[in-house]
């Protein structure tokens, strides 16, 4: 790889996760404070996301795959995507805003394989080069955090109250805009199917790969997926709209703490993975959501703050000693023939299923703790709180260790 494609497909990735980080992150603050929506309109906003997850299959499967190069589709999908970005920051409510949003999620999210699809086919030693080039779309996601509140203070009471968070979907737009015309100057990536090949459904959703859930640890460790997804759903959807809300200073930069442990972590996971197993390893994320969870409904602004910011911390652990883990597991147990398709059915049982599922329990927590007063963040911190717990439970009694040699490819981190 030279150094200019080098530079080439860091520059994509920076500009794909800077787009995702500078409005997702401050989505729930915007939603509560500036267009005053419930938590039930709150979890049909963020369940776009899984919306987007269970159609990116057939984009990539049945278009990008078979007629399209990738890089170009990768433009025309975020120049696409700046226009309704314009069009989110101009939605007086939020009835005119989910529209545009399911719209964007639906285009936005096959374009998170489409960048590693470009990168890919530029790699000769993917397992050494990839998280290189990877990092570089984490560090995206911490700078657009960092601008949002210590460069243009969007998120400080005095920016919500004048309703300023409105402004982060205009700087995604603009970063889409900048990324759909720099696609067009990327590697050339053609299509990976053969004409005349057909490709199945089943296939494209990876469904080839439930023959794998005749294993019974398999399939226990399938269904904790999908619950384990329901606190984490909870975190996407509440944690910028509960730090605004108890005035925590800086809160989408304070945020950004989550994904520097998320790199720091993803270091740690081979040597933890090997001294102590897959199930050790996925316990440990799981009992770590049900800390953090508690740490929020404890935690405080004041002289608790440190229970906030360790909480955010354990964002590392939570997401790659559960799914990092998990993928490297349900890369072991398919076997070269089912690879691809256990990997994308764990994809869209968890971001599709299961966090559509999380989305909507969310919301509906959230309006049942939410009176006059305001929210009462202690509750609805505590309940997903036992949600990790029970699924933690449950994965210890049914799920039985095995010594099964599992390979650990370092792969690079996911926000």
């Amino acid at each position: 790889m030279t150094t200019g494609i080098r530079v080439k497909l860091s520059a994509m990735m920076f500009l794909e996760f800077f787009i995702w980080g500078a409005w997702f992150v401050t989505l729930g603050a915007f939603l509560d404070k500036t267009l005053h929506a419930t938590g039930v309109q709150a979890g049909s906003v963020f369940s776009t996301q899984s919306w987007g997850a269970i159609i990116a299959p057939f984009v990539i499967g049945l278009i990008a795959d078979r007629y399209f190069n990738a890089e170009k589709i990768l433009g025309i999908l975020h120049i696409a995507g700046a226009v309704l970005m314009y069009q989110m920051y101009k939605a007086p409510d939020v009835a005119g805003f989910y529209p545009y949003v399911l719209g964007y999620m639906v285009l936005y999210m096959p374009t998170l394989a489409l960048v590693n699809s470009v990168s890919f086919n530029q790699m000769t030693d993917p397992e050494k080069e990839f998280s290189s080039i990877r990092v570089w779309g984490t560090i995206g996601w911490i700078l657009a955090g960092l601008a949002i509140s210590y460069l243009f203070h969007w998120d400080s009471q005095n920016g919500i109250a004048q309703g300023f968070l409105r402004n982060t979907f205009l700087m995604a737009g603009i970063a889409s805009l900048v990324l759909g015309l720099f696609s067009f100057t990327l590697p050339n990536t053609p299509p990976k199917v053969a004409k005349g090949e057909k490709v199945s459904v089943s296939q494209v959703l990876g469904l080839d790969a439930l023959k794998l859930l005749k294993d019974k640890n398999f399939a226990v460790f399938f269904v904790a997926s999908i619950l384990i997804c329901i606190p984490l759903a909870f975190y996407y959807q509440n944690a910028g709209a509960f730090l605004a809300d108890i005035k925590v200073d800086n809160p989408t930069g304070k945020m950004t703490i989550g994904q520097g442990s998320e790199v720091l972590f993803l270091l740690c996971l081979p040597i933890f993975f090997k001294k102590f197993g897959f199930k050790k390893t996925i316990l440990v994320g799981m009992l770590a959501w049900a800390v953090r969870y508690a740490m929020f409904a404890y935690g405080n602004a004041g002289e608790l703050s440190f229970l906030l910011i360790i909480g955010i911390a354990l964002h590392g652990v939570c997401y790659d000693f559960f799914f990092v883990s998990g993928q490297i597991y349900t890369d072991s147990k398919a076997g070269i023939q089912y690879k691809s398709a256990a990997q994308g059915m764990i994809t869209l049982a968890t971001y599709g299923v299961g966090m559509l599922i999380g989305f909507y329990i969310a919301g509906l927590i959230s309006d049942s703790y939410n009176s006059p007063a305001g929210h009462d963040w202690k509750m609805i911190w505590l309940i997903p709180a036992g949600i990790a717990a029970v699924v933690f439970i449950l994965f210890v009694l049914f799920f039985k260790d095995q010594k099964d040699n599992v390979a650990i490819n370092e792969p690079a981190p996911n926000n």
